[in-house]
Protein backbone atom coordinates (compact mmCIF):
# COMPACT_ATOMS: atom_id res chain seq x y z
CA UNK A 1 0.00 0.00 0.00
CA UNK A 2 1.04 3.44 -0.96
CA UNK A 3 1.09 5.83 1.72
CA UNK A 4 -0.29 9.69 0.58
CA UNK A 5 2.60 12.52 1.72
CA UNK A 6 1.31 13.80 4.90
CA UNK A 7 0.56 10.60 6.38
CA UNK A 8 3.81 9.22 5.38
CA UNK A 9 5.46 12.51 7.17
CA UNK A 10 3.58 11.80 9.97
CA UNK A 11 4.66 7.77 10.15
CA UNK A 12 8.37 9.48 9.38
CA UNK A 13 8.23 11.50 12.55
CA UNK A 14 6.88 9.10 14.79
CA UNK A 15 9.35 6.03 13.80
CA UNK A 16 12.23 8.22 14.12
CA UNK A 17 11.49 9.66 17.50
CA UNK A 18 11.05 6.13 18.76
CA UNK A 19 7.74 7.22 20.18
CA UNK A 20 5.85 3.88 19.30
CA UNK A 21 4.43 2.33 22.39
CA UNK A 22 5.92 5.25 24.67
CA UNK A 23 4.39 6.17 27.92
CA UNK A 24 4.69 10.12 28.57
CA UNK A 25 6.97 9.76 31.46
CA UNK A 26 10.52 10.55 31.09
CA UNK A 27 13.61 7.92 30.74
CA UNK A 28 14.85 7.20 33.89
CA UNK A 29 19.03 7.02 33.60
CA UNK A 30 21.66 10.35 33.64
CA UNK A 31 22.88 12.63 31.13
CA UNK A 32 26.40 13.87 30.97
CA UNK A 33 26.54 17.81 29.08
CA UNK A 34 30.20 18.84 28.58
CA UNK A 35 29.93 22.84 30.06
CA UNK A 36 32.90 23.81 28.03
CA UNK A 37 33.13 27.24 29.40
CA UNK A 38 32.96 26.16 32.79
CA UNK A 39 35.24 23.82 32.28
CA UNK A 40 32.97 20.92 34.14
CA UNK A 41 30.54 18.09 33.34
CA UNK A 42 27.21 18.43 34.07
CA UNK A 43 25.37 14.92 35.77
CA UNK A 44 21.59 15.57 34.88
CA UNK A 45 18.97 13.37 36.71
CA UNK A 46 16.78 12.32 33.62
CA UNK A 47 13.52 11.16 35.45
CA UNK A 48 13.51 14.43 37.60
CA UNK A 49 15.21 16.69 34.88
CA UNK A 50 17.63 18.15 37.25
CA UNK A 51 21.71 19.02 37.40
CA UNK A 52 22.56 16.66 40.62
CA UNK A 53 26.71 16.75 40.72
CA UNK A 54 28.81 18.62 38.83
CA UNK A 55 31.93 17.05 37.96
CA UNK A 56 35.77 19.23 37.59
CA UNK A 57 37.50 19.40 34.21
CA UNK A 58 40.90 20.75 33.90
CA UNK A 59 40.72 24.34 31.89
CA UNK A 60 37.92 23.49 28.62
CA UNK A 61 36.05 20.02 27.72
CA UNK A 62 33.78 20.36 24.59
CA UNK A 63 33.39 16.67 23.34
CA UNK A 64 32.64 13.14 24.40
CA UNK A 65 32.41 9.61 23.58
CA UNK A 66 31.90 6.09 24.89
CA UNK A 67 34.57 3.75 24.68
CA UNK A 68 33.70 0.79 22.00
CA UNK A 69 33.31 -1.88 25.34
CA UNK A 70 31.14 0.32 26.89
CA UNK A 71 33.62 0.86 30.23
CA UNK A 72 34.54 4.30 29.78
CA UNK A 73 32.94 7.18 28.52
CA UNK A 74 35.77 9.54 27.28
CA UNK A 75 35.69 13.31 27.74
CA UNK A 76 38.30 15.71 25.70
CA UNK A 77 39.70 18.30 28.07
CA UNK A 78 40.88 20.61 24.75
CA UNK A 79 42.79 23.10 26.37
CA UNK A 80 43.72 21.36 29.63
CA UNK A 81 45.17 18.76 26.59
CA UNK A 82 43.74 15.38 28.72
CA UNK A 83 41.28 12.91 28.05
CA UNK A 84 39.22 12.21 30.96
CA UNK A 85 37.86 8.54 31.91
CA UNK A 86 34.68 8.84 33.43
CA UNK A 87 32.40 5.98 34.62
CA UNK A 88 29.73 6.09 32.47
CA UNK A 89 27.18 4.69 35.48
CA UNK A 90 28.31 7.35 37.47
CA UNK A 91 30.56 9.96 36.51
CA UNK A 92 33.56 9.14 38.15
CA UNK A 93 36.76 9.95 36.92
CA UNK A 94 38.88 6.81 36.79
CA UNK A 95 41.98 8.08 35.13
CA UNK A 96 43.51 11.07 32.93
CA UNK A 97 45.71 10.42 29.84
CA UNK A 98 47.67 13.41 28.70
CA UNK A 99 46.25 14.19 24.64
CA UNK A 100 47.43 17.09 22.34
CA UNK A 101 44.21 19.78 22.17
CA UNK A 102 41.38 16.78 22.39
CA UNK A 103 38.58 19.21 21.28
CA UNK A 104 36.46 16.33 18.96
CA UNK A 105 37.29 12.70 18.93
CA UNK A 106 35.76 9.81 17.78
CA UNK A 107 36.10 5.64 17.51
CA UNK A 108 35.91 4.00 14.22
CA UNK A 109 33.66 1.49 13.63
CA UNK A 110 35.80 -1.69 13.42
CA UNK A 111 37.22 -0.44 16.87
CA UNK A 112 40.65 -0.01 15.10
CA UNK A 113 40.56 3.74 15.63
CA UNK A 114 40.64 7.05 17.63
CA UNK A 115 40.54 10.30 15.63
CA UNK A 116 41.63 13.11 17.39
CA UNK A 117 41.20 16.27 15.70
CA UNK A 118 43.15 19.37 17.51
CA UNK A 119 41.07 22.66 16.68
CA UNK A 120 43.28 24.91 18.38
CA UNK A 121 46.60 23.22 16.63
CA UNK A 122 45.57 22.43 13.22
CA UNK A 123 46.12 18.81 13.53
CA UNK A 124 44.39 15.69 13.02
CA UNK A 125 45.71 12.80 15.51
CA UNK A 126 44.85 9.05 14.67
CA UNK A 127 45.60 6.60 18.12
CA UNK A 128 45.61 2.84 18.14
CA UNK A 129 42.33 2.75 19.78
CA UNK A 130 43.26 -0.27 22.05
CA UNK A 131 46.93 1.07 23.18
CA UNK A 132 45.64 4.99 23.00
CA UNK A 133 49.42 5.44 21.60
CA UNK A 134 50.08 8.31 18.81
CA UNK A 135 50.09 6.73 15.28
CA UNK A 136 50.34 9.47 12.88
CA UNK A 137 49.60 13.15 13.04
CA UNK A 138 47.78 15.35 10.14
CA UNK A 139 48.77 18.98 10.24
CA UNK A 140 45.68 20.28 8.17
CA UNK A 141 44.57 24.17 8.26
CA UNK A 142 42.90 25.10 9.79
CA UNK A 143 40.45 24.54 12.99
CA UNK A 144 40.02 20.71 12.40
CA UNK A 145 36.46 20.35 13.71
CA UNK A 146 34.06 17.65 13.38
CA UNK A 147 34.97 14.13 12.13
CA UNK A 148 32.99 11.10 10.30
CA UNK A 149 33.57 7.89 9.47
CA UNK A 150 32.92 5.62 6.16
CA UNK A 151 30.82 2.97 7.33
CA UNK A 152 33.92 0.55 6.23
CA UNK A 153 36.08 2.16 8.75
CA UNK A 154 38.94 3.25 5.94
CA UNK A 155 38.24 7.01 5.98
CA UNK A 156 37.73 9.45 7.68
CA UNK A 157 36.39 12.90 6.89
CA UNK A 158 37.11 16.16 8.88
CA UNK A 159 35.68 19.45 8.53
CA UNK A 160 38.21 22.44 8.54
CA UNK A 161 36.36 25.61 9.95
CA UNK A 162 38.82 28.21 9.35
CA UNK A 163 39.61 27.13 5.73
CA UNK A 164 35.91 26.30 4.37
CA UNK A 165 36.97 22.72 3.56
CA UNK A 166 36.67 19.07 4.10
CA UNK A 167 39.55 16.74 4.31
CA UNK A 168 39.51 12.93 3.69
CA UNK A 169 42.00 11.12 5.56
CA UNK A 170 42.57 7.33 4.07
CA UNK A 171 43.51 4.97 7.57
CA UNK A 172 44.44 1.92 5.46
CA UNK A 173 47.62 4.24 4.27
CA UNK A 174 47.65 6.81 6.82
CA UNK A 175 47.70 9.67 3.97
CA UNK A 176 45.23 12.87 2.74
CA UNK A 177 43.10 11.23 0.03
CA UNK A 178 42.05 14.95 -0.57
CA UNK A 179 41.15 18.43 1.17
CA UNK A 180 38.53 20.37 -0.90
CA UNK A 181 36.33 23.92 0.10
CA UNK A 182 32.60 22.55 0.24
CA UNK A 183 31.31 25.98 2.48
CA UNK A 184 31.41 28.40 4.47
CA UNK A 185 32.06 27.19 7.95
CA UNK A 186 32.15 23.99 8.12
CA UNK A 187 31.21 21.78 11.22
CA UNK A 188 29.37 19.01 11.92
CA UNK A 189 29.48 16.05 8.87
CA UNK A 190 27.63 13.45 8.98
CA UNK A 191 28.35 9.87 6.36
CA UNK A 192 23.99 9.23 4.79
CA UNK A 193 23.03 6.86 2.27
CA UNK A 194 26.60 6.57 0.54
CA UNK A 195 26.91 10.99 0.65
CA UNK A 196 28.33 12.92 3.39
CA UNK A 197 26.41 15.82 4.40
CA UNK A 198 28.28 18.65 5.90
CA UNK A 199 26.78 21.45 8.05
CA UNK A 200 28.20 24.91 6.43
CA UNK A 201 27.95 27.27 9.80
CA UNK A 202 28.47 30.43 7.78
CA UNK A 203 25.58 30.07 6.29
CA UNK A 204 21.66 28.62 6.28
CA UNK A 205 22.57 25.06 4.49
CA UNK A 206 24.21 21.61 4.52
CA UNK A 207 26.43 20.71 1.33
CA UNK A 208 26.21 17.10 0.09
CA UNK A 209 29.27 15.78 -0.61
CA UNK A 210 30.72 13.38 -2.59
CA UNK A 211 33.10 11.21 -0.95
CA UNK A 212 34.96 9.53 -3.37
CA UNK A 213 36.63 13.09 -4.30
CA UNK A 214 35.21 15.81 -2.13
CA UNK A 215 32.79 17.44 -5.08
CA UNK A 216 29.47 19.92 -3.59
CA UNK A 217 26.91 17.97 -5.48
CA UNK A 218 24.09 20.30 -3.99
CA UNK A 219 22.65 22.27 -1.24
CA UNK A 220 19.92 21.88 1.28
CA UNK A 221 18.92 25.23 3.30
CA UNK A 222 18.10 24.42 7.03
CA UNK A 223 18.24 27.61 8.80
CA UNK A 224 21.08 30.22 9.63
CA UNK A 225 24.16 28.59 11.69
CA UNK A 226 23.26 25.33 10.51
CA UNK A 227 25.70 23.50 12.66
CA UNK A 228 25.36 19.83 13.72
CA UNK A 229 23.03 17.34 12.50
CA UNK A 230 22.08 13.88 13.45
CA UNK A 231 20.67 10.68 12.32
CA UNK A 232 17.70 9.33 14.60
CA UNK A 233 18.18 6.17 16.12
CA UNK A 234 16.32 4.11 13.17
CA UNK A 235 18.34 6.25 10.87
CA UNK A 236 14.85 7.39 9.14
CA UNK A 237 15.30 10.97 10.13
CA UNK A 238 17.75 13.58 10.17
CA UNK A 239 18.11 16.50 12.57
CA UNK A 240 20.19 19.28 11.92
CA UNK A 241 20.89 22.27 14.82
CA UNK A 242 20.69 25.34 13.42
CA UNK A 243 22.64 27.79 16.26
CA UNK A 244 22.03 31.03 14.98
CA UNK A 245 18.41 30.67 13.70
CA UNK A 246 17.53 28.45 16.97
CA UNK A 247 16.15 25.81 15.57
CA UNK A 248 16.14 22.44 14.62
CA UNK A 249 15.07 20.83 10.96
CA UNK A 250 13.93 17.65 10.48
CA UNK A 251 15.10 16.12 7.36
CA UNK A 252 13.60 12.85 5.62
CA UNK A 253 16.94 10.90 5.69
CA UNK A 254 15.96 9.20 1.96
CA UNK A 255 14.86 12.33 0.02
CA UNK A 256 16.65 15.19 2.29
CA UNK A 257 13.29 17.15 2.44
CA UNK A 258 12.58 19.08 5.53
CA UNK A 259 9.22 17.36 7.94
CA UNK A 260 9.18 20.14 10.23
CA UNK A 261 11.34 22.81 11.82
CA UNK A 262 11.50 23.03 16.02
CA UNK A 263 11.66 26.39 17.63
CA UNK A 264 15.06 25.66 19.98
CA UNK A 265 16.42 29.18 20.67
CA UNK A 266 19.38 29.27 22.85
CA UNK A 267 21.80 28.05 20.52
CA UNK A 268 21.46 24.51 19.34
CA UNK A 269 24.38 22.44 19.55
CA UNK A 270 24.55 18.89 20.02
CA UNK A 271 22.12 15.97 20.84
CA UNK A 272 21.14 12.60 22.01
CA UNK A 273 18.38 10.67 21.90
CA UNK A 274 15.76 9.00 24.93
CA UNK A 275 14.39 5.80 25.00
CA UNK A 276 11.16 8.11 25.56
CA UNK A 277 11.41 9.60 22.15
CA UNK A 278 12.79 12.19 23.66
CA UNK A 279 15.88 14.50 22.01
CA UNK A 280 17.94 16.20 24.57
CA UNK A 281 19.85 19.10 23.41
CA UNK A 282 22.87 21.38 24.32
CA UNK A 283 21.58 25.20 23.94
CA UNK A 284 24.71 26.86 23.91
CA UNK A 285 24.45 30.69 24.56
CA UNK A 286 21.95 29.52 27.53
CA UNK A 287 23.73 27.66 30.16
CA UNK A 288 20.75 24.88 29.66
CA UNK A 289 19.58 21.43 27.98
CA UNK A 290 16.55 21.41 25.85
CA UNK A 291 14.28 18.10 26.11
CA UNK A 292 12.16 18.17 23.05
CA UNK A 293 9.29 16.28 22.47
CA UNK A 294 9.63 15.71 19.14
CA UNK A 295 5.54 14.44 18.25
CA UNK A 296 4.38 17.41 20.04
CA UNK A 297 7.30 20.05 19.47
CA UNK A 298 6.80 20.91 23.37
CA UNK A 299 10.41 21.90 24.96
CA UNK A 300 11.50 21.72 28.62
CA UNK A 301 14.65 22.83 29.60
CA UNK A 302 17.25 22.01 32.56
CA UNK A 303 19.95 24.45 33.96
CA UNK A 304 23.67 23.32 33.80
CA UNK A 305 26.74 25.14 33.37
CA UNK A 306 28.17 27.76 30.86
CA UNK A 307 28.39 26.80 27.37
CA UNK A 308 27.39 23.47 27.63
CA UNK A 309 28.46 21.54 24.04
CA UNK A 310 28.97 17.87 24.16
CA UNK A 311 26.10 15.79 25.44
CA UNK A 312 25.35 11.65 26.19
CA UNK A 313 22.45 9.72 27.97
CA UNK A 314 23.34 6.44 29.96
CA UNK A 315 19.50 5.59 30.39
CA UNK A 316 20.87 2.54 31.92
CA UNK A 317 22.49 3.97 34.70
CA UNK A 318 20.84 3.50 38.49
Amino acid sequence: MRLSLRPRLLLLLTLGAGLLGAGPAAAAGIAFAIDSAAASISVVDMARQMEIRRIPALREPHHLVLSPDGKDLIVGDTVGNQLLFLDPATGDIKRRLTVADPYQLGFSPDRKWLVVNGLARNQVDVYDAATYKLVKRFPLSSMPSHLVYSPDSAMVYVTLQGTDRLAAIDLNTLSVRWNQVVGKTPAGVLWNNGKLLVAAMGTDSLSVVEPADGRVLGRIVTGKGAHNLFHSPDKQIIYVNNRVAGTVVALDAATLKPLRTYAVPGGPDDMDFAPDGRIWITLRFAEKLAVLDPATGAIQTIDVGRSPHGIWLNPKAP
